[in-house]
């Protein structure tokens, strides 16, 4: 039988256990970290010429200058026209739901007048540029440029830089081709800490951008985490996790792909199947063991299972829900019979995927909503990845005279209380009374 541990929620010690299965450890050692600060200290004092000598150095392209990095948008459309009808087709199809479902999360400005004629409200502005990083090479992640570019186009932004790298000058031909679609301003052949700290910085040939989103392996994420505060960051996710509750009446075949899905991405992914029904759980794992010898990444998906996985029998559906809300899913299937009426007990999870048709692949490519989320038990206080990141509020304010004169009496009390006289006397210079 496939490895994987057999949890029960009322075994004695069974807290301790899941609270170890569930720990992750996101901070980098000491030797990323010394190589992240060397590569993003000399990126910044020296420009053009750190990023050619770490290309170099890192994915064994020798390039003569800094203009080299960049991708003609000639070359994208190239690859747009080139690539199989197919995959053009579902490139479009999911570029377009994506488009469709950020709209509907634009937000816009807004203002109220009291009744003393002051104005107060809220103005809602794109950024202004934005770097997206792609993971690239052998690895081909062009649903990452769909998911990352199109809200950001959505909200306004006004110049988006992606950076990917292309080690031995290996280019993948859908990730050009999803750039080309989701209509991004310049992308350069750049990789790792060195590319984010391209973004954060600026180069000769790389502009300095407000924001960087995108995932990446340690190294980037750690450069990301140095570099947040010259520039925004989206997040710095963990490995990829999958939760699934079943009620034991769902195909135990399509449960066990669906906790393939996850534990396929790395080592390090999480997959989880939460359910009252102890014979369902057998059949699960049967299923699991007989389709884990189809899987292409069968030693990924295995050491994944035997390493982070689990399945955990529960007692009934309240215990369910407990299990879910504790364990605060990056993704999670709810494979029952009503599942819009758990959706209000449900308080933390990225993506919620409800009924037994709604496999979570579907919202890796193509359903709408963002594959951009919360991970490592972050769902307790954080969102996808939406059009909302690349949109921020300035605060308005417009007092009448009437209103500066009420206000001030206020605001000079509240600065004398706290010993800040000058604020006292801002406030009161325009009291008339």
């Amino acid at each position: 039988m496939l490895n994987i541990r057999r949890l029960s929620a009322n075994e004695a010690g069974f807290r301790e256990e899941l609270d170890q299965l569930l720990a992750w450890e996101t901070v980098s050692n000491r030797s990323v970290n010394d190589i992240v600060n060397e590569v993003c200290a000399r990126v910044r004092s020296e420009g053009d010429a750190a990023l050619l000598e770490y290309t170099a150095k890192f994915d064994r392209m020798q390039l003569a200058s800094g203009a080299e990095l960049e991708i003609s948008k000639e070359r994208l459309q190239a690859a747009l026209q080139n690539i199989p009808a197919a995959q053009r087709e579902a490139l479009e199809v999911s570029a377009q739901r994506v488009r469709d479902y950020h709209e509907r999360q634009v937000q816009s400005s807004w203002t109220y007048e009291e009744a003393d004629g002051t104005m107060l409200g809220q103005q809602v502005t794109p950024l202004d540029s934005v770097g997206l990083y792609v993971p690239g090479g052998k690895a081909a992640y062009p649903s990452s440029v769909i998911m990352n570019a199109i809200p950001a186009k959505v909200a306004g932004v006004e110049k988006l830089i992606m950076v990917v790298p292309t080690p031995d000058g290996e280019v993948n031909e859908m990730v050009l081709a999803a750039a080309a679609i989701c209509d991004v301003d310049a992308v350069f052949t750049l990789g790792g800490a060195q590319a984010i700290a391209a973004l954060a910085y600026g180069t000769e040939t790389v502009p300095a951008v407000d924001k960087i989103v995108g995932p990446g392996n340690i190294f980037v994420a750690t450069a990301k985490r140095l570099v947040f505060g010259t520039v925004g960051i989206d997040m710095i996710a963990g490995p990829s996790e999958i939760l699934v509750y079943c009620d034991g009446k769902t195909d135990p075949d399509w449960i066990a792909v669906d906790l393939f899905s996850q534990a396929e991405h790395d080592e390090d992914a999480q997959s989880i199947l939460v359910t009252q029904d102890a014979e369902f759980a057998d059949k699960v794992h049967a299923s699991m063991t007989k389709l884990i010898e189809t899987m292409p990444r069968k030693a990924i998906i295995e050491t994944a299972l035997r390493d982070r996985g689990a399945i955990i029998v529960v007692d009934n559906e309240a215990q369910a829900i407990e299990m879910i809300n504790l364990i605060a899913p990056e993704h999670l299937e709810l494979s029952v019979d009503d599942p819009k009426a758990l959706l209000p007990k449900i308080r933390h999870a990225g993506a919620i995927f409800m009924g037994r048709y709604t496999a979570e692949a579907l919202g890796d490519y193509c359903a709408g909503p963002n594959h951009v989320l919360p991970t490592s038990r972050t769902a307790r206080f954080s969102s996808p990845l939406g059009v909302y990141d690349f949109q921020k509020r300035s605060s308005l304010i417009m007092c009448s005279a009437e209103g500066a004169n009420y206000l001030g009496k206020i605001a000079g009390e509240l600065a004398d209380g706290e010993g800040l006289q000058a604020h006292a006397a801002s406030a009161r210079y325009r009291v008339t009374d």
